[in-house]
């Protein structure tokens, strides 16, 4: 410490001697505070809840969805007077501040007597202007880890001391970059690969705007958790990758002749979108290939488009039995839980009821999640009553059960949702409760295994900050972290020749792969037992 800052006349050893005292972060009330005899204006970090998320944040939807993450904390006093939180607890808002300048240890308190509340931090100042910005982004991510992370042991460290070991190790470095470095390996050592940072261009590129629009290929993609490679989980149909061929399951190697080796999905998302008319190179490996097979495919000059991405797609099933009676299923595709998910959901339900529809095949295969208020949205759709929709498990391990209140259902016609492996996150929140709630049967095969919850939060220097903030179990209290959703009845994925009489008609796009499609058959067959045993009673 002495040769880092000579002229402080202070060292570590004093900095640890006062830590138990003064790494106290508090709330604190006022938006200015004093630092020595100077007002520093600090503004409350936009941190995110399920009441006020859809003001905060925008349309989570393009090329990425990141690493299945719900972006949404739980909040007490949520505005969806549908909500209720029991037992109390949330994951509240909390403000962090901070204080860089030439001294090892500040103080720094609100203005107000009344309301002194004091941050202590001690720290070598870096020189390098960009450099001291992050180090204040770093006190400030530091402070909301130590409030809100889900483990309260920090994976049985001293958070205090990792911030002061941080704080050394980035204090010779000269770029930003490097200096976001030594963040994101400080948020490494939770053990946590959903809490990280992402730096402000990742964050504007993860904010795409509300109106549904997109400009890039239509790709989904996801990192493997074992293998760590970056891999398509689905294609916007008639996007340009779809059109080109692009199946789930690819592994992205390349874009624009750049290797991809260590690039999370954020900065892949933002190198494959861009303006209108121009192209970008991708080379792949295909997805039936990896296992030994070397052979890359290559797709050139994939032109960027002007992308509608509604999350939702539907079609009517007919289907004549063989007396001649003709039942309609309304199928719907949900891509993934947006802003709009619910409220589009709503839509197509109400269109399906005017012309008929007497069952539902709600399929959220490969939706790798979004925001969680949009799958609790989801999930009211089809439920009545106070029914549990999901319990959330905080840092303390109290758990907190997501209750309805005085819910009404849309429709009350047979339910079967369909899901797989690629089913993450907010998707399995809404199938365990509406199947834990008896409201649908599961089709298909084990889901993804997802079962954390993330917060969202703007930093002061416009980077975001991604906290694991609660665990979550399904209404009956499965755990489902590491282990999924198995379906009541399993089915294949091959594409079969139907021997069945069934028709489509288009509400939303083409569905002439639903009639060849497996697990929609076993699907239908579902249904009709269902409406036998309803006839029966």
């Amino acid at each position: 410490m002495e040769s880092l800052c000579p002229k402080l006349g202070t060292t570590l050893s004093h900095v640890s001697s006062i830590r138990s005292n003064s790494l106290k972060i508090k709330r604190i009330s006022s938006n200015f505070c004093r630092f020595h005899s100077s007002q520093v204006p600090i503004r409350a970090a936009k941190s995110t809840s399920f009441g006020d998320f859809p003001r905060n944040q925008r349309l989570i939807k393009d090329e990425l969805i990141t690493e299945s993450v719900d972006v949404e904390a739980m909040n007490e006093e949520s505005e969806d007077p549908r909500l209720t939180t029991m037992s109390g607890g949330s994951v509240a808002r909390r403000f962090v501040g901070f204080a860089a300048a030439a001294a090892a240890a500040v103080s720094m308190c609100c203005e107000s007597p009344a309301l002194a509340e004091y941050l202590t931090v001690a720290f070598p100042v870096s020189r390098t202007r960009e450099v001291n910005t992050v180090q204040r982004t770093l006190v400030e991510a530091w402070g909301l880890i130590r409030e809100t992370f889900v483990d309260p042991t920090f994976n049985h460290q001293d958070w205090d001391l990792k911030l002061q070991q941080t704080m050394v190790e980035m204090f010779p470095l000269r770029s930003a970059d490097a200096a976001y470095g030594k963040i994101s390996g400080m948020l490494s050592t939770l053990g946590d690969p959903f809490t990280r940072i992402i730096s402000p261009k990742e964050y504007q590129s993860f904010r795409i705007g509300s109106d549904g629009n997109l400009q890039g290929v239509g790709l989904f993609i996801n990192k493997e958790p074992n293998s760590g490679h970056l891999v398509v989980m689905s294609c916007i149909e008639g996007s340009p990758a779809d059109r080109a061929g692009i199946h789930e399951g690819d592994e992205l190697l390349e874009i624009n002749g750049e290797r991809l080796n260590g690039i999370n999905v954020e900065a892949a998302a933002q190198k494959l979108r861009g303006p209108v008319g121009t192209t970008v190179t991708v080379k792949l490996q295909c997805g039936e290939a990896w296992e030994g097979d070397s052979t890359f495919r290559e797709v050139v000059k994939l032109s960027r488009e002007s992308i509608n991405i509604s999350p939702i797609s539907s079609s009517i099933i007919l289907h004549r039995a063989p007396d001649g009676h003709l039942s309609k299923t309304g199928y719907m595709k949900l891509s993934a839980f947006s802003q709009t998910a619910a409220a589009e959901m709503e839509y197509a339900i109400q269109e399906m009821e005017i012309q008929g529809v007497d069952s539902y095949i709600l399929d959220i295969r490969n939706n790798p999640g979004g925001l969680v208020k949009a799958g609790l949205d989801v999930a009211q759709i089809w439920l009545d009553g106070d029914e549990t929709l999901v319990n959330a498990i905080d840092r303390d391990g109290n758990m907190l059960p997501i209750n309805m209140v005085n819910g009404h259902a849309l429709t009350h016609d047979p339910l079967v949702v369909l899901v797989n492996e690629g089913s993450a996150s907010a998707s399995e929140i809404l199938a365990g409760a509406l199947h834990d709630n008896g409201r649908a049967t599961l089709v298909g095969h084990k889901t993804f295994g997802k079962g954390k919850i993330q917060s969202v939060t703007e930093l002061q220097d416009g980077s975001a900050l991604f906290i694991t903030v609660a665990k979550y179990l399904s209404p009956s209290r499965h755990d489902i972290d590491q282990v999924g959703i198995t379906p009541d009845v399993q089915c294949t994925t091959d594409m079969l020749t139907s021997t069945r009489g069934l028709s489509s008609k288009d509400n939303k796009g083409t569905s002439s792969s639903l009639e060849v499609d497996s697990c929609i058959m076993v699907a239908e067959h579902e249904l009709e037992m269902q409406e036998s045993k309803g006839s029966a009673s």
